[in-house]
């Protein structure tokens, strides 16, 4: 073969590998996209970092202490609670209904009606009551609802173990104080406070004592139980 033909050649192949590089350069390392795009639509740049946690979104714990406070007014109303429920201004009155709230927190009325009395104010149970009545059953109706003597309980290592009815402004402290205080054999450091609806809480007394913020409060139907000393 000639030598202008070979030069020929060897120029077209080199060429050619030439334009291929070229070619691969001008590429981008972007990947095809998974789903076909819509037109004008702006598609955030793929990232491999963890997306962003929405703070303001993101569930927040609950605070355990604020579940576990109630209200010690003695308008609110309690499961345990006894009850003196007087209906009157209707044709025949009937007796007052002496009810002690149930576990489920209701009480059972004239005509079999029930009614959810726990967690609420005296005021707003007689309303209840008077609307369910009024007018469907009478015309004229007065509710009257009296929350009966309210106990608390102090047991164990005291000297007068015994249930004490509750005025209000009740602490652990002031509930052994008024039981008589603590034995010789009082564990004053763990004393156990169970509530009315079985959840338990420790106190100790000697810190409550220097500090009274640490004095927890007590509420209707709520049992103070002080524990033996280990010797």
């Amino acid at each position: 073969m000639k030598p202008g033909k070979r030069l020929g050649r060897w120029g077209t192949i080199c060429g050619g590998l030439l334009a291929a590089l070229f070619l691969a350069g001008c590429q981008t390392d972007t990947p095809a996209p998974r789903f076909a795009e819509v037109p004008g639509a702006i598609y955030p740049a793929a990232t491999n970092l963890p997306a962003a946690t929405n703070l303001s979104s993101a569930p927040r714990t609950a605070n355990p202490g604020a579940a576990a406070r109630r209200p010690g007014s003695f308008e609110i109303i309690s499961v345990g609670d006894a009850l003196l429920v007087v209906l009157s201004d209707i044709p025949v009155p009937p007796p007052p209904f002496e009810e002690h709230v149930n576990e489920s927190g209701t009480i059972t009325l004239l005509h079999n009606q029930s009614f959810h009395a726990a967690g609420k104010k005296r005021a707003d149970l007689e309303k209840e009551i008077h609307d369910r009545y009024v007018p469907d059953y009478y015309k004229f109706l007065t509710v009257t609802v009296k929350i009966l003597n309210r106990f608390y309980f102090v047991e164990g290592e005291v000297r007068s173990p015994n249930r004490y009815i509750y005025e209000g402004n009740m602490t652990v402290l002031k509930a052994i104080t008024s039981a008589g205080g603590f034995t010789d054999f009082a564990n004053k450091k763990k004393i156990r406070i169970i509530r009315s609806d079985k959840r338990t809480e420790t106190e100790n007394g000697v810190k409550a004592l220097e500090d009274p913020s640490k004095d927890l409060e007590i509420f209707p139907n709520d049992t103070v139980h002080v524990k033996r000393k280990i010797f």
